[in-house]
């Protein structure tokens, strides 16, 4: 671990990888796997982060993860008794967040879901014909997966109480089995059709589902005792309650990764989050889809992310424009998450680099820089293995991973930055 005193003269890449990092001693629970989610937050990072702060003798009584994505840090924030606030943009990440967050009994669980089955058997009710379904899901299902996910939701719908724990538990089952039932390209995280494909069985899909979520639910070891609280906010919005908290533990979104509201599109259109689901894409880190006035706010740009805009500039004006707009982004949530903190709380930042077109895109150089202006003291950085993308550094144009060099190139490392207020 090394300490950031003058980051003009720190070479990232010398960094040595720090093996404490890159994996845990315990098997990762089930409950982290109820529903896919990309770049997901290794749980065990949660663990060694507590364990710093109590080497540290900072007593954490409250963590916010303010990019809580799938929930990871909340789980782990509830099996170790500890209030947690959290929040993201986007519903679908929130949904899964929440159902990793409650502790559900086992009995409820199995009288739902008969409840579910037999509506599901007795009834071949739904709600919407395939011809006035939303166009964009007509784009992905048949006919038939369709009438039989429309049945299965409207039985969801039927046999669970209208608001409550367990009916986000059974939406959450629902949702993870949305992908397979259509014809989006397996293992791809770019929308795309495989015309090859053959949609799975969706009853079977959601069987086994909520099987493998009720395992997960009788595994888990989380207590009641702590407080949960996951908005569906942009972290930025100055209108949105923020309160104190003694610890921070999140990994933002990389710059020119993955597109959240595009990869959740078939939750967000069957769960009603949005009619169009590229509204989700307004708010989100670096959006474009607002008032933006470019050459004037580049001036605020840090030392870091000025040098990486300007080297954009001359490969595509527009990405340059969003990765502009992603840093000035990422400089104001670090200042508000260092505004968050309690008296000497602490940050722990997880995030990457990325590449485009030969332009070194420096997230973590710039997040560094952005800790120092904001007033974090004692700021530490470590590096840690992917382990996941050693083997396959590199994405072909369907966004799946490979080892041909002639893809874009994906970073096995991850760093990690550790400051105090």
């Amino acid at each position: 671990m090394i300490s950031l005193r003058n980051i003009k003269n720190l070479n990232f890449d010398s960094i040595p990888i720090d093996d404490s990092w890159n994996t845990g001693k315990n098997t990762e629970l089930k409950m982290h796997r109820i529903h896919a989610y990309p770049a997901k937050f290794p749980a065990f990072i949660t663990t060694k982060a507590l364990s710093y702060a109590k080497r540290e003798r900072i007593k954490v009584k409250r963590i916010a993860d303010v990019f809580c994505g799938c929930g990871t840090v909340a789980f782990e924030a509830k099996r170790n008794d500890v209030n947690f606030w959290g929040c993201d943009i986007n519903p679908v990440a929130t949904l899964i967040a929440r159902v990793k967050s409650h502790n559900y009994q086992q009995g409820r669980l199995k009288n739902y879901f008969d409840s579910i089955i037999s509506t599901y058997s007795s009834s071949y009710k739904y709600r919407g014909s395939y011809n006035e379904a939303n166009e964009r899901i007509k784009h992905w299902y048949e006919r038939k997966p369709f009438h039989e996910l429309s049945r299965l939701k409207y039985s969801i719908d039927i046999a669970l109480p209208k608001r409550g724990k367990y009916r986000l538990f059974f939406f959450c089952a629902f949702s993870n089995i949305l992908k397979s039932a259509s014809r989006w390209l397996t293992k791809s995280i770019k929308p795309q059709i495989d015309p090859e494909k053959e949609a799975g069985d969706v009853l079977t899909g959601f069987k086994d589902q909520c099987l493998f979520m009720m395992n997960a639910n009788h595994e888990s070891d989380a207590k009641e005792i702590s407080s949960t609280e996951i908005v569906t906010r942009n972290f930025l919005d100055d209108t949105i309650a923020i309160p104190k908290v003694d610890m921070i533990i999140t990994s933002p979104p990389y710059v020119i990764s993955y597109e959240y509201a595009d990869l959740h599109q078939l939750s967000t259109l069957w769960l009603d989050f949005a009619d169009d689901y590229r509204d989700l894409r307004n708010g989100s880190l670096g959006s474009l889809y607002h008032v933006y006035k470019f050459e004037k706010e580049l001036k605020r740009l840090n030392d870091t992310g000025s040098k990486i805009v300007f080297r954009l500039l001359g490969e595509d004006k527009n990405k340059a424009k969003y990765v502009a707009k992603y840093f000035l982004d990422m400089q104001k949530a670090i200042h508000k998450c260092y505004e968050m903190l309690s008296e000497k709380g602490l940050a722990v930042f997880v995030i990457g680099n990325t590449e485009y077109r030969s332009v070194r895109i420096d997230n973590a150089k710039h997040l560094a820089e952005s800790m120092q202006s904001s007033g974090f003291k004692k700021i530490y950085i470590t590096k840690r293995k992917i382990s996941k993308k050693i083997l396959t550094p590199y994405r072909d144009d369907r966004g799946c991973f490979t080892t041909d060099k002639n893809g874009r190139q994906v970073y096995a490392e991850e760093f990690i930055l550790i400051g105090r207020k």
